[in-house]
């Protein structure tokens, strides 16, 4: 009983801090004129994608951990849910992808910034993001490219039927599609993200190089804040990467693993702590992107303390509003560059 309570603890407490931290993201967005700009349109809608994996589909992940795998709700709910995580996974793992892509944009040619990144274009970003997890998520569960004779998995399943000993309500991977899928979702995005901060690095390098070329001998200090300036980026960009890294290379190595071996029974204790690191992206990138950054810093102190949230209150109801869905958040973000 006490291992069981501490279990449900966490996994309440995850949850909770997963949903907090991202409406704490929307809301400082929403509520701060200074973060009201085309680049943080990734940042919510990041926190968006979290948000919704935190409010539909980690309580259902909880459930099946505490109920050891066991699902109650039929076939064609589970095959639901697992198309949710899939899809709500795949767009956070994407949109990551867009910030870095972004962010090199914004370094490499700061001066061209506002004319390459535009309200359509981020607009149409984003919707490509959501159109292609929805369909690599979806449409492999529904079609039954993912089992062994490609047949749709759970549909001999019905609600409250007892099933064999074994079997829970998860993605199946029991023939090479995995290989596609993962290295569609999550290695060629690693690829392109670590390729992006490489160059995001190497150019903050040359810019303080400049600088301490240009500073002269007895003023110091210019030459101490570029050394400064450079090694905060080293600090963050490693923080960035790292924790993409540790929280979803271990999954998609097991899941890709257990594909190739055909593996109908992988290990459940591996299989939760692998899927639940992967969740824990979703809850540490409130604090990774908008938190490192000094405006959103002041704006979380300011929600925080109740203090100096002096905002419209038209404008509030609209981005809550707007918060209900991806496309919402769109048009919401073109009225309030508007």
């Amino acid at each position: 009983m006490i291992s069981t309570a501490l279990r449900w603890l966490f996994l309440v407490s995850f949850i909770v801090v997963t949903i907090g931290g991202n409406v704490l993201v929307c809301l400082a967005v929403g509520l701060s004129h200074r973060l009201r700009c085309i680049a943080n349109c990734f940042v919510v809608s990041l926190a968006v994608t979290d948000l919704l994996l935190g409010l539909l589909v980690l309580p259902l992940s909880a459930t099946l951990e505490l109920r050891s795998g066991h699902w109650p709700l039929g076939g064609t709910l589970c095959n639901i849910y697992v198309s949710l995580d899939a899809m709500f996974c795949t767009a956070s793992i994407l949109t990551l992808l867009a910030i870095s892509v972004d962010r090199y944009l914004a370094i490499s040619a700061p001066l061209c910034y506002l004319r390459r990144v535009t309200p359509p274009r981020v607009a149409l970003a984003i919707t490509t993001i959501w159109v292609t997890s929805l369909a690599m998520s979806f449409l492999p569960i529904h079609m039954g490219w993912n089992t062994a004779d490609f047949r749709v998995q759970n549909l001999d399943w019905g609600i409250w039927d007892e099933v064999e000993e074994g079997r829970t309500c998860r993605f199946e991977w029991h023939n090479n599609y995995v290989l596609l899928d993962a290295f569609g979702t999550f290695y060629l995005p690693l690829l392109v993200m670590c390729g992006m901060y490489h160059c995001i690095f190497q150019i903050a390098r040359k810019q303080v190089q400049r600088i301490r070329a240009a500073t002269p001998s007895f003023a110091p200090t210019a030459s101490a804040a570029a050394t400064a300036r450079e090694h905060k980026a080293t600090v963050t960009l490693a923080a960035v990467l790292g924790a993409f890294i540790i929280c979803w290379f271990p999954y998609y190595t097991f899941y890709t693993c257990m594909g190739i071996r055909a593996e109908t029974n992988p290990p459940t204790t591996a299989h939760s702590v692998v899927l639940w690191l992967g969740y824990f992206n979703s809850a540490v990138n409130p604090i990774l992107y908008p938190a490192l950054n000094r405006d959103f810093r002041r704006a979380y102190g300011e929600l925080l303390c109740c203090r100096g949230m002096a905002c419209d209150i038209h404008t509030m109801r609209l981005f809550t509003v707007g918060c209900l869905s991806e496309c919402s958040v769109i048009y919401c973000w073109l009225f309030i560059i508007m």
